[in-house]
């Protein structure tokens, strides 16, 4: 259920983007975090850093360092089931991300300078949908080892909140807009869920 919300809202963006109705909010979003004259940063020092840190988290190098981690964790604890569904999940999200982008070929903002280098499709955003596969999909991985709920509720909703300070760092780089990044974030969210629903089913039977 709450991956079909997500892609549900996932849809509805995307429907509104290839329309055309989301340029006010996408223009918005982007010179909010920015100086009136300058279209600088509009913030310190401090926090620019913290937000390049934020999108590292999301980026090629420290995603797969993550993955490749928690895949080796899964299997030294006997957890082959879980480092399974965990490398299918994000596997299978990153084609799915490419693929999107393909379809859809929109491209990057114009409308702020670009505080940091980024190629390809604009939409949806690869970090945010990236991030959303890798880090919820390892807090589902991993919740299984306890068997409290409260414990499991707090490592995924951990998960939640770092996916989301990389989705968002991309809008206040000025690489994306707001509307790519809120729709990366619900369909790497989706991919995750359904995947564990999915992929544990088939291999269960298996």
């Amino acid at each position: 259920m709450l991956a079909f919300i997500c892609w549900a809202g996932f849809g509805v963006i995307a429907y509104l983007v290839l329309n055309g109705a989301t340029g006010a909010f996408d223009r918005w979003g982007l010179l909010s975090y920015r100086m009136a004259d300058s279209l600088a940063f509009g913030g310190p020092e401090r926090v620019f850093e913290a937000v390049r840190d934020a999108t590292a988290l999301g980026g090629i190098f420290l995603r797969n360092l993550f993955v490749l981690g928690a895949i080796a964790a899964l299997l030294f604890l006997r957890l082959r089931r879980e480092a399974l569904l965990f490398f299918l999940t994000v596997t299978s999200g990153w084609l799915v991300s490419g693929l999107l982008k393909l379809l859809v070929g929109r491209e990057r903002p114009e409308i702020v300078p670009h505080l940091m280098a980024a190629g390809g499709g604009s939409f949806p955003s690869g970090h945010s949908f990236g991030a959303a596969v890798v880090y919820i999909g390892m807090a589902l991985a991993f919740s299984s080892l306890s068997g409290r709920q409260t414990v499991r509720i707090t490592v995924v909703a951990s998960s939640v909140v770092v996916s989301m300070m990389v989705a968002w760092s991309r809008v206040l780089l000025g690489v994306h807009y707001p509307t790519d990044v809120i729709a990366g974030w619900l369909g790497g969210a989706g991919w995750a869920l359904a995947s564990v629903a999915l992929f544990s089913r088939a291999v269960h039977h298996r």
